[in-house]
């Protein structure tokens, strides 16, 4: 798995390096056929036949098969990179394909100690200490792998890291606080994998004056949700 790793994080030197081949040979073979027109060129313009011209005409032989030569090159380089084509995209698919083996061998050391937990015969204190053990683990197991839980109660409510489930009003609070978490949100280095579920306080004066002020002409309409 490493080595493939490595494999695919080289591919685009490897592809780099057949692109550069392939210009170069282009170029050789364009000043060949040119070579070639001109030495022709200049045998049809002399007074004298390319076939009396013994130089002229070992030229063009040479240049000819030189034009084989870099022929034969392209050819072989366009299948060398349809090649490597096909297997960076092999590659490709077994690192799709294999990339939770690592997480899950992490994982499957906390499914035992939950089967440990659950097979054990004692009091409700050591099961109670067995699954803290566990919580953790689990944590543990999340942070290196990049998971952090959001901060949550005590913090400023914030919509993009927090889901409002309820909320009730506060004397002890100048902004709306987050004062309960009902589901631990995590966050992936800078991506938010879910938002916390909270419970938040809002300041009793603002909370007073949303109400009044979300009252319609009949008093029965109700202002947009935190």
């Amino acid at each position: 798995m490493a080595d493939d790793m490595r494999n695919a994080g080289d591919a685009p030197e490897v592809a780099l390096d057949l692109d550069d081949q392939t210009t170069d040979l282009e170029a050789a073979m364009r000043d060949a056929v040119a070579a070639v027109e001109g030495v022709e060129s200049g045998n049809r313009g002399g007074d004298a036949p390319a076939a009396s011209d013994p130089a002229g005409t070992a030229e063009i032989a040479k240049l000819r098969q030189e034009i084989a030569e870099l022929r034969d090159r392209s050819v072989r380089t366009l299948a060398d990179f349809d090649n490597y084509r096909k297997r960076a995209e092999r590659e490709r698919q077994e690192m799709r394909k294999y990339a939770l083996i690592e997480p899950v061998r992490e994982l499957l050391t906390v499914a035992d100690n939950l089967d440990l937990a659950l097979s054990a015969q004692g009091s409700a204190e050591d099961l109670k200490r067995g699954v803290e053990m566990i919580h953790r683990q689990m944590t543990d197991l999340l942070r290196r792998f990049g998971a952090v839980e959001v901060p949550a109660v005590g913090q400023p409510f914030d919509p993009t890291l927090h889901e409002a489930v309820s909320r009730e009003e506060s004397r002890d609070v100048k902004v709306p606080t987050v004062v309960a978490e009902l589901r631990r949100g995590y966050k992936m280095h800078d991506r938010l994998v879910r938002p916390s579920m909270v419970k938040v306080a809002v300041p009793a004066e603002a909370a007073a004056a949303s109400s009044e002020g979300s009252q319609g002409p009949a008093g029965g309409e109700e202002g947009p949700a935190l």
